[in-house]
């Protein structure tokens, strides 16, 4: 992504024209069942592309699973009977979701915004490091490596002149019609140890790290207040549904 197209996140993904409807913005409380989830994306996309139903953002967590992204290599799953594993067909290798981590589905629709998928998952990083910020966190993006990244020098590495890096926040998208679904997986204070059972993202150099393991005492709804804050600087006014 070029330096010009990094500056300017905070404008491009903003509606072409502006919206009658803004974009709902939904959080499910509990733990919701990914299968259901899936299938409530599924269709709600599917109304968004024919203009039927407005976009939406859905905040949610799951029950502890491992997905499988497109790119998903049979090997980096090692432990296949510790969680259910669901194949899907969002972008990626394997993740985890699991109690304590948000995960934010994206149902936007590019063709009212910019239809640029890598300059749109830009815009998604740079809208977690935008909320990482608020927390004092350092948020980064890698140009080899999709998601959100936090320093960790006082960690050990395991390349050479180079220092520990952990990831705080996955993303999988997938587009269909041009309208967004799959999402983001920020961990706030998830179990950590669960990531043990598979290789993330097919990332075996780096580990993977949450809010409260950098030392910071934040709830769910602290973090939810300042998605939506940040959410609406990049991609336009929100309003709340719910659920």
């Amino acid at each position: 992504m070029n330096n010009n197209i990094r500056q300017n996140l905070d404008h491009i993904f903003l509606p072409s024209v502006s919206p009658s409807h803004p974009v709902e913005w939904v959080v499910s409380d509990g733990l919701t069942p990914y299968p259901y989830a899936l299938h409530e994306m599924e269709e709600r996309i599917a109304k968004i592309a024919s203009g039927e139903a407005d976009e939406r953002i859905w905040l949610l967590e799951h029950p502890p699973i491992y997905t499988a992204g497109t790119s998903a290599k049979k090997s980096d799953l090692l432990a296949p009977d510790r969680f259910p594993v669901y194949q899907t067909g969002r972008g990626g290798e394997f993740t985890y979701h699991g109690p304590g981590q948000r995960v934010i589905y994206v149902m936007l629709d590019l063709k009212r915004r910019k239809q640029d998928v890598r300059a749109f998952i830009g815009a998604l990083e740079e809208w977690i490091i935008q909320t990482l910020a608020a927390f004092n966190i350092k948020g980064e993006r890698r140009e080899d490596r999709v998601g959100v990244w936090v320093v960790r020098p006082e960690k050990p590495s395991t390349i050479k002149n180079e220092p520990a890096e952990d990831k705080i926040a996955a993303i999988g998208i997938r587009l269909r019609k041009w309208v967004s679904f799959h999402g983001i997986a920020l961990n706030v204070e998830p179990d950590l140890s669960h990531y043990s059972g598979i290789v993330p993202c097919g990332i075996s150099d780096h580990g993977v790290t949450s809010l409260v393991d950098l030392g910071l005492p934040v709830t769910m709804a602290d973090v939810d207040v300042v998605l939506k804050k940040t959410f609406e600087k990049i991609f336009g006014p929100t309003r709340s549904l719910n659920h």
